[in-house]
């Protein structure tokens, strides 16, 4: 896990370099050129969001006696990061004295205050732009959650309808069982009443044989 930390680290010192250069040269450009080269800072700068993010998640995986050290670099990484965004905003806004001469001319007092005024315009606008994006990425982390929560809805009702067929089966098999239980009772009952009529049976004729025999030895006493 520290090796893919500092293969972050690494990553992420050559992105804040490449970054902190391109953000002096903004200020020293006008037109098409600087645009194209603040839209590439933004990428590069969303690029290094998400290795904070990598190097915060490699940080969790680490045994909590080390977590202390990478901890505080990351801290510190994100610092820089914080640092790096107010440079760029600032850069976005800035003229250099060279291009500043340039736009301003030879009308210098008039064009200095709409230049002033079109900075002040500028930073409203970039600060709007700068909301819309936050807005736009909690727009997209929520998007995530409910795209996640209906994932795991959908396993829910899976994992439900899974336990509503075994529960079917196991009513048919009790259903099964309690039809095989009637029929063994009714069974036992029929052989019930049938020991019990031969019960009855060997008592009769257990009595009639005793009683002929009886009347037998009567009958051979009185005819003495």
């Amino acid at each position: 896990m520290s090796s893919d930390f500092e293969a972050y680290e690494q990553d992420f010192g050559i992105l804040t370099a490449e970054i902190t250069n391109k953000v002096g040269r903004i200020p020293k450009l006008a037109g098409e050129e600087k645009t194209q080269l603040v839209l590439n800072v933004d990428k590069q700068l969303e690029e290094v969001r998400e290795l904070l993010e990598q190097m915060d998640l490699e940080v969790r995986e680490i045994p909590i006696q080390s977590r202390g050290m990478y901890n505080s670099r990351l801290k510190s990484y994100k610092q820089e990061m914080d640092k790096l965004e107010k440079d760029f905003k600032r850069s976005r806004i800035a003229y250099s004295d060279e291009v500043r001469n340039e736009l301003l001319g030879a009308d210098g007092g008039s064009s200095e205050n709409q230049l002033i005024k079109l900075r002040e315009e500028r930073a409203h606008l970039l600060d709007n732009t700068e909301k819309l994006e936050r807005s736009s990425r909690r727009l997209e982390a929520g998007y995530q959650i409910a795209v996640e929560t209906e994932q795991v809805g959908q396993e829910i009702l899976s994992n439900l309808s899974t336990d509503r067929e075994k529960i079917q089966k196991a009513r048919e098999r009790l259903r099964e069982t309690d039809a095989n239980l009637g029929k063994s009772s009714r069974i036992l009952t029929g052989m019930l009443r049938r020991i019990i009529q031969n019960r009855v049976l060997v008592f009769i004729l257990g009595a009639i044989i005793v009683l002929t025999i009886v009347l037998a030895i009567y009958f051979n006493l009185r005819g003495r």
